[in-house]
């Protein structure tokens, strides 16, 4: 990480997604979100790293939070944003926020998508 800052590649968004997935793959959470904060642009890939990351290292409230910030961004979820914050929201026993999701799914078009479909099987 440090020899890419260095090299003055960042803010690439691609070097800083592969920075946030590798630090959400090591369990480095809070460097993955340090390295997501100081991004001037995210795309749908930055957003969704971070969502995906926070719920599976159990930080559920964290990973709706930003799925929330993300669509204020004029950012849409992919179908892997949706199955992220749908895991969140079973974690969480927030099956009103889960319903709400399930909306902004079928608005979306995802629900014809086969993992999202098992999601929502196993949040209901």
């Amino acid at each position: 990480h440090a020899q890419v800052v260095k090299s003055g590649f960042l803010p690439n968004v691609f070097l800083a997604n592969t920075l946030i997935s590798m630090y959400v793959k090591c369990g480095a959470i809070k460097y993955a979100r340090q390295v997501f904060d100081t991004m001037p642009e995210r795309d749908v890939i930055s957003w969704t790293t971070i969502i995906s990351g926070y719920t599976q290292h159990g930080y559920c409230k964290e990973s709706l939070k930003l799925f929330y910030q993300m669509q204020l961004g004029c950012v849409k979820p992919d179908n892997v944003a949706f199955v992220s914050v749908l895991k969140a929201c079973v974690s969480l026993f927030e099956l009103e926020w889960g319903k709400q999701i399930h909306a902004h799914i079928i608005k979306s078009g995802h629900e014809s998508d086969i993992i999202v479909g098992s999601t929502l099987v196993d949040m209901y």
